[in-house]
């Protein structure tokens, strides 16, 4: 159990405030019970020791308040938009005999006797937290589950959870899952698809094969330029395939 000091104070203005944090001191606030909300502030240094644990909100803390000890229990914790130090802690006085409904982190043990875990499988953790209802002087700081002997595909359930006596899941209506032993996941990169050869190379260059088709096709002649040997060679071949014209028989007299 987290011991704390606490002093009363009353600070009323947002300069009184100011002034009681950067003395190293958070104002809090102490309520529940038959007696009256009373206005305190503990100690910077003694809060960060236990506030950065996941189980601060569900851990009973023993408050020493002027030489008073009472049991109390974290309920809320507010932070600084900007420099995220702690500014305010509600705490919440234990009453004997009473019921509270309270998140209790999972943690989960003999990780290194997990079959499932050996042969590559991962721990998929549905909850982190669970719900419970219990009496006010019996909080488990924690929810323990074992991993031993799980293989790939199990599934652990509230139910195989040891719950102290008195302590109920506030889901009732089912038995919820808490983690799984999942197979591991591959991904499979894309095979790169296969290099096609170009039809043309690089810009400006023939391909392989299309010089003697351009050659042999010859170019049209540039404005004021001969036709080439090849050129002539064409218009012969199309002029001897004209038909030869009729000769003029004389006019008859």
């Amino acid at each position: 159990m987290n011991n704390l000091k606490a002093k009363k104070r009353d600070n009323r203005s947002t300069g009184q405030i100011n002034q009681l944090r950067k003395s190293g001191l958070i104002p809090a606030i102490l309520y529940g019970g038959k007696d009256p909300n009373t206005k305190i502030s503990v100690e910077m240094k003694s809060v960060k020791n236990i506030l950065n644990s996941d189980s601060f909100l569900s851990t009973i803390v023993e408050l020493d308040l002027d030489g008073n000890k009472q049991k109390v229990l974290p309920r809320e914790v507010s932070y600084h938009v900007v420099s995220d130090e702690p500014i305010h802690i509600d705490f919440m006085r234990i009453v004997s005999g009473s019921k509270i409904v309270i998140e209790i982190p999972v943690q989960f043990k003999n990780n290194a006797d997990c079959p499932g875990l050996k042969k590559g499988g991962v721990l998929n953790i549905v909850r982190r937290k669970v719900e419970l209802k219990c009496p006010a002087d019996k909080i488990p700081e924690s929810l323990v589950v074992d991993l031993a002997g799980l293989d790939i595909g199990s599934s652990i359930k509230i139910s195989s959870v040891n719950l102290p006596q008195e302590v109920k899941p506030t889901i009732a209506d089912r038995d919820f899952v808490i983690a799984t032993v999942a197979a591991p996941t591959i991904v499979k990169e894309p095979e790169k698809p296969a290099e096609e050869t170009p039809a043309e190379g690089a810009e400006g260059e023939a391909a392989p094969g299309t010089e003697a088709t351009e050659a042999s096709a010859g170019s049209p002649p540039k404005d004021g330029e001969a036709p080439k040997k090849d050129d002539k060679g064409k218009e012969q071949a199309a002029a001897s395939k004209k038909p030869a014209t009729e000769k003029k028989q004389p006019e008859k007299k």
